[in-house]
This record gives structure tokens, sequence and C-alpha cells, in this order.
């Protein structure tokens, strides 16, 4: 199911009557003085400017010249009578529906906040550019919902979320011509324009920051199982980041998949503490759950950092928000919403054949106050 974010209004035609209700003579209209212009439709403007209907029309979508002074007298019009036409209306005239479609399958059964902040980014980052944003939670392959946003048009272009190593949507659209950008890389990125955080590195760097600090023995906290054994990209280069910065640095690392919930961080505290209770170092990519993870942590009479230094990859606002705040990179929704609707556009306004561009973005180590010197415990 889709739903439309900052709908379009349709102008109304408005007939005017003199006299109180006398219809007005034909070839004139009687002006009426309600304080706003009244809304008028392509054929009226043209009958008051004394032009054909496809003059108007070229004069609004620019597709032929006319005169300076026929634009001129068009205008006045519109300027006195408050015309404006709807989203059908300019899309027959510019092809173009001026809206963008983002196609974001939750993870559960609700967005998470966090999610909730990426959509909020790409809705204004659209609105700058005078752009209408339309939502469809349609999940893997070509369902309902992707064929109605997709083969009816309905949008420009989209924006593709959780992507995944595997992604069939990206598979099919490649052989459509539609207009595309993804949030996320798949397996072979290179023909594709997308935005992605550099998971495997910033992953790594956070293993060799807590390394450097003493830390031997690390667990990751990943995002859901079920995201991960789907193909969902951020998860899998996470891991593959952390397995190979924890061998090359001869540590002991465990890998622990956590729900986009405070809850579900609670309970891989519980769980990781089970499987090694002597770890000291937590990497998180979950930060839906950052706040239960923090709570479990007290709970099982452990401080941060003074027993467990915890650091990660999570938007800066969920960094600051839990005591103490945490050491990490920034996970910026407002600047990858930004680059995504920038790309889409870009790829909307120029060539069908030009080469795709890619943003990965390696965000430097906000240095907060959740890591510390390892301390031996037994």
């Amino acid at each position: 199911m889709s739903n439309r974010f900052d709908e379009v209004a349709e102008s109304s035609r408005t007939s005017v009557q003199a006299g109180g209700g006398t219809p007005a003579p034909t070839g004139s209209r009687i002006p009426v003085n309600s304080g706003s212009p009244t809304p008028v439709n392509i054929g009226e403007i043209a009958r008051l400017a004394g032009v054909s209907r496809s003059t108007v029309s070229y004069a609004l979508s620019g597709k032929r010249p006319i005169s300076e002074r026929t634009r001129l007298r068009i205008q006045q019009v519109i300027d006195e009578h408050g015309f404006q036409p709807n989203a059908s209306a300019r899309a027959l005239a510019h092809g173009r529906t001026q809206t963008i479609g983002v196609v974001f399958p939750p993870a559960g059964r609700r967005y998470t906040d966090m999610q909730l902040d990426f959509l909020s980014a790409v809705i204004d980052a659209a609105a700058a550019h005078d752009h209408d944003v339309l939502l469809s939670r349609s999940g893997e392959g070509w369902d309902e919902a992707f064929d109605r946003l997709v083969g009816q048009r309905r949008v420009d272009g989209a924006i593709l979320m959780e992507i995944r190593v595997q992604d069939s949507r990206v598979d099919r659209l490649l052989g459509t011509g539609f207009p595309f950008v993804t949030m996320g890389r798949t397996a072979d990125p290179d023909a594709l324009s997308w935005v992605d955080m550099d998971w495997t590195e910033l992953t790594a760097r956070c293993v060799r920051h807590l390394a450097e600090l003493g830390h031997r023995r690390l667990a990751l906290v990943n995002r859901p199982r079920e995201l991960f054994a789907v193909g969902y990209e951020a998860a899998h280069r996470a891991v593959d980041g952390f397995r190979v910065a924890v061998d090359e640095l001869g540590l002991t690392g465990e890998i622990h998949h956590c729900g986009d919930d405070a809850a579900s961080g609670e309970a891989v505290v519980q769980e990781l503490l089970d499987h090694d209770p002597l770890t000291t170092g937590l990497v998180v990519l979950n930060e839906a759950a950052l706040v239960g993870l923090y709570r479990g942590l007290d709970r099982a009479g452990l401080s941060v950092p003074g027993d467990v230094s915890v650091t990660g990859v999570v938007g800066a606002r969920w960094a600051e928000t839990v005591t103490p705040m945490m050491t990490g990179f920034d996970n910026s929704s407002d600047v990858m919403g930004r680059l995504a609707v920038d790309l889409l556009l870009a790829r909307l306004e120029g060539s069908s054949t030009a080469k795709p561009r890619q943003h990965l973005l390696t965000p430097e180590l906000t240095v907060r106050a959740s890591t510390g010197p390892a301390q031996t415990r037994s």
C-alpha cells in the first residue's frame, strides 16, 4: 500500500454567476471580489487571454515558443485568477509527475524512529526541489504495490531502501529504463547510482578503536537475524569488517543479531554475557536497540565504560541520547537523504546513458564518553 506525503491539491473549476444566480453573458466574465483570486482552468485562461488552449499549454510547459506579448498576457490572467495546474495536468504537460517514490519495507511491523528520520530527510530534500514523495512499503520482488508505483508510472523515479546483496527489485528495474537509485549496494554495484555507508571499513575501525584501548574480547551487536538471513547488505558487510579486523588483531569476537527495539537490546546483553562473560567491548550496528542495550548492561551490574566499552555506527542523535553518550561513527540520515534525492533528480534531468554516480560515506570517529581502557574482569 502506498501513502502520499505532501500531496498536491488539485485546482477546482468554479462557475461564476452574476446578479445572484443569473448566468453571465456569453463571452464575458463578471469579476467576483471574494478577497482572493477565484481558481480557473486552462480553458478559462485561454478565453480570458484571447488565445487557444494549446497556446496556454505551450506557455505553461515551454515546449514551443510563443511571443513575449502573448506570454505576458497569459501570465497576467494567471496572476489575476490564481491558476494552479493540478498534478495530472502537470504530468501531461511536462511528462513528469514531480513526485519521487521511496520503496521502504520496514524490518518489522512498523518503521523505527531512525527509519522515520530518514524518511523525513528525504521529504525535506525533495520539497526543496518542489517534489512530493510517495511511500511504498513494498518488500522483496515485484508485488502489486511495487507494480503500481513503477509499472503505472505514478512517480518519476524511486529510491530503493533496505538493499540486499542479491536484490530482485534492482534486477527487474535495470531492464525497464525506470530511473532509480539505491540506499545501499548490491554484490555488483558498479552499474547503479547509490548512497551507502562503508559498513565494512567502519565496523573494522570500531574494532581497532577498542583494540587500541586494550580490549581483547569483543562482540558485534548486528541487525535482526531475519534481515541477515534475506541478505540485508549492511548487516553482511558489517560482519565481514568485524571478522577481518578481529582476525588481523588476534582478538576474540562473537556476532549477535538483535531485534530493532529496546527489549531486544536488553535480551542480547544477557545472550552475549552467557556466551562470553569476559566480554569488555561492544560494536553496535543496531541503534534502535541501543537504549535497551545500556539498560541490560546496567541490570547485569556492568558500567559503561568502566566494565564494558561501547562503540559503533549509529545516528548522532541516538548516540547522544544514552548516558554516557556513545563514541562512534555517526550515520547521518539528513546527509544520506539529501544525497539520495540529489542523485535521483540528476538521473531524471540527465541522459539515460549517463554514467552512474555513487557516494560511499566514511565519517570520522566522534569520541564521546562510552569507551575507555579495558579493565580485567574475572
